[in-house]
C-alpha cells in the first residue's frame, strides 16, 4: 500500500472523529510512528501496539482520542496549517508526500518509535514459565539425540540450542531495558495496566484505556 492511501485511510478515521483510530503500515515501525506523530497533531494520543496478520507481520498502532483540551487546540491549529492534508498538501512533521519526519519532529518521531518498538517486542519476552519449558525442551533434545549418536554429540547439540536460546532472552531483554531508559530521560513514567504489562505515560497524561488490542 502506497505512502498516500496510508495517510489517506488514517486521515478518514480522524476525519470522522473517532475515539479509536488504527494504524497498519506495511514495513517498519519507523513508518507507524510518523503516522502516529501525525495523529498526534491532530488531537489523538498513543495507545498500544502489537503484531498482526499473516505470521504477526504487520504492526498495527492504536491511537486514542485525547480529551486534554490542548488537544484541541493542537488538532484546530494542525487543520489551520494544513488544510489540504489527504489531498496532496503538506502533513504535519513529515517531508511532503513521505513519512520522513522534518527535523523538528525527528525528536517526537524517535519517542513513538521507542514506544511502539517497546510494546511489539512484548510478543518476544519470555516470561519466566517460557524459559523454563524452554530448558526443558533442550534437555529433551539432548535425551533424544543420544538413541542416535554419541552422548558427546548430544550434549553439544543441547547446549548449543540452549545458548541461542539465552542469547535470544538477553538481547531481548536488553533492548528493553535501553528503550525504558530512553523514554524514562524524554519524561515518561513507567506503569502496570490492569493486565500487568508495562506501559508508558508521560506525566500528565493518565494511561489510555482501553490498552487491550482486541479492544474495540
Amino acid at each position: 500500500m502506497s505512502v498516500e492511501r496510508h495517510i489517506a485511510g488514517m486521515l478518514q478515521q480522524i476525519a470522522r472523529q473517532q475515539d479509536i483510530i488504527e494504524i497498519a503500515p506495511q514495513g517498519t515501525t519507523r513508518k507507524a510512528a510518523a503516522l502516529a506523530h501525525v495523529a498526534q497533531q491532530y488531537g489523538y494520543t498513543y495507545a498500544t501496539a502489537y503484531r498482526t496478520g499473516y505470521k504477526n507481520s504487520l504492526v498495527q498502532v492504536r491511537m486514542l482520542r485525547d480529551p486534554h483540551p490542548d488537544a484541541r487546540v493542537r488538532e484546530a491549529a494542525t487543520i489551520t496549517r494544513h488544510p489540504q492534508a489527504g489531498n496532496g498538501g503538506t502533513l504535519p512533521g513529515l517531508h511532503h508526500g513521505t513519512l520522513k519526519p522534518l527535523p523538528e519532529a525527528a525528536d517526537a518521531v524517535a519517542v513513538l518509535k521507542d514506544l511502539i518498538t517497546f510494546d511489539v517486542m512484548a510478543l518476544y519476552i519470555a516470561t519466566r514459565t517460557q524459559k523454563t519449558l524452554t530448558y526443558l525442551a533442550c534437555a529433551a533434545l539432548t535425551l533424544l539425540m543420544l538413541i542416535d549418536t554419541s552422548p558427546l554429540e548430544a550434549l553439544a547439540s543441547g547446549t548449543a540450542v540452549a545458548l541461542l536460546a539465552t542469547a535470544a532472552f538477553t538481547i531481548g531483554a536488553t533492548h528493553r531495558k535501553n528503550i525504558t531508559q530512553r523514554l524514562t530521560r524524554a519524561g515518561f513514567t513507567a506503569v502496570h495496566d490492569e493486565h500487568g504489562n508495562q506501559r508508558f505515560h508521560p506525566p500528565r497524561q493518565q494511561p489510555p484505556h482501553p490498552t487491550s488490542p482486541h479492544t474495540t
